[in-house]
């Protein structure tokens, strides 16, 4: 379990963001390194300042650093899964309390459009590969996956299609407010309907999109945080949990148990409940992962996600408005990492049209086999 005492000891104190599209005069390096001077300068910080670097989907930290011009006294890189956002900064926070360096920039960049990436099909090279043996029976990617998910629910709880539809036309509404999503035009309801399936249940609209985009995110110590270009938004708590045991099929209980360790955990650390968060950014590689996000994090009964969504409850102006740039499913799919920057952005007021007013505690969710949560906050 986390240490509750690191509650709000450290703080992000720049982000930074790209274009996001198609983008084919870049690789993943020049994505990155165009996001960290936007974050350095949000921050009011050089590459000097930095001590600490962590890269995401960037092919080489060593190639990074020398493009880039520094040499940090630690460095790590991770995989390039999307459930490795929320790690990223969980192991930033831990490098910065081990002494190991005292600000730490975490860089993302993703050419994966320009690329032609694809995530799934019999030649993908991205994951553990240990799906291998699912491909002849027609499992060969991520959306299928989620897709067999969904069916379970809606044989279990009776959920449908239609109801499902109120997450992705709520996110497209919200990226209509967005100058940089990528998919701004507004869906509704038939329209989810009335697209194509992908994978049977899901629709055309339930999947992310696959973009270039680079995300930057710097974090240091509270103290030193307070004197710099723009106020601190404070990590009041993390938690983290897996469930890797037979992971490359369909988990029966939706990730519940990981989710249900990790809730317990966050808001243990970060001395808030779920009453008093104020938005969520949920990852949403695929609509339904939203709704077991929900409920294994407690926000509404098992077997309810699809009913609890209806009623403009995600939206802005709602109870709980989520994913409030678009998110994967209309702004772009950056991993986990753009929601994560726009945490921080909707905790300083920064997001125009589509501000949450009086934003105090903002929380990110994973729901993966490796499920992960970051709650944020303006005050310390």
């Amino acid at each position: 379990m986390p240490k509750r005492e690191l509650r709000g000891r450290y703080a992000v104190v720049g982000v930074g963001t790209t274009a996001f599209g198609k983008l084919p005069e870049h690789d993943a390096y020049s994505l990155g390194a165009w996001a960290l001077r936007e974050a350095l300068a949000d921050a009011g910080l050089t590459r000097a300042d930095v001590d600490g670097l962590i890269v995401n989907r960037v092919p080489d930290y060593q190639r990074f650093g020398e493009l880039f011009g520094m040499n940090p006294r630690w460095v790590a890189q991770l995989p390039t899964q999307g459930r490795m956002s929320g790690a990223s900064i969980e192991l930033a926070v831990a490098a910065l309390e081990a002494g190991l360096c005292r600000t730490v920039a975490l860089v993302y960049g993703n050419n994966g459009r320009s690329a032609g990436a694809q995530y799934g099909g019999l030649d993908d090279t991205y994951g553990s590969g240990g799906g291998a043996f699912l491909k002849p029976y027609g499992m060969t990617s991520p959306g299928a996956f989620h897709a067999l998910m969904f069916r379970r629910h809606m044989a279990l709880y009776g959920s449908t299609s239609e109801e499902l539809a109120a997450i992705p036309v709520t996110f497209r509404h919200h990226a209509s407010l967005n100058p940089n999503a990528v998919m701004r035009t507004p869906i509704t309801v038939a329209d989810h309907q009335a697209s194509r399936y992908i994978a049977e249940p899901l629709h055309l609209y339930d999947y992310c999109l696959i973009n270039d985009g680079g995300v930057a995110l710097v974090i240091t110590d509270a103290e030193r945080a307070r004197d710099l270009a723009k106020p601190p938004v404070y990590i009041l708590g993390f938690a983290q949990a897996t469930a890797l045991i037979d992971s490359t099929v369909p988990p029966a209980d939706f990730w519940r148990e990981p989710l249900g360790l990790v809730a317990e955990d966050v808001y243990a650390m970060a001395g808030v409940g779920r009453q008093d968060v104020d938005a969520l950014m949920i990852y949403d590689n695929f609509s339904p992962t939203v709704v077991f996000t929900l409920e294994g994090f407690g926000f509404c009964p098992v077997g309810e996600g699809t009913r609890w969504v209806q009623g403009g409850r995600l939206a802005l102006g709602g109870e709980y408005p989520t994913n409030t740039s678009g998110g994967h499913l209309s702004e772009s799919y950056m991993q986990g990492w753009g929601l994560n920057v726009e945490a921080v952005r909707q905790l300083r007021g920064e997001c125009g049209a589509r501000q949450v007013p009086g934003a105090q505690v903002i929380q990110y969710m994973c729901a993966t086999a490796v499920a992960t949560s970051i709650i944020y906050s303006n005050a310390r």
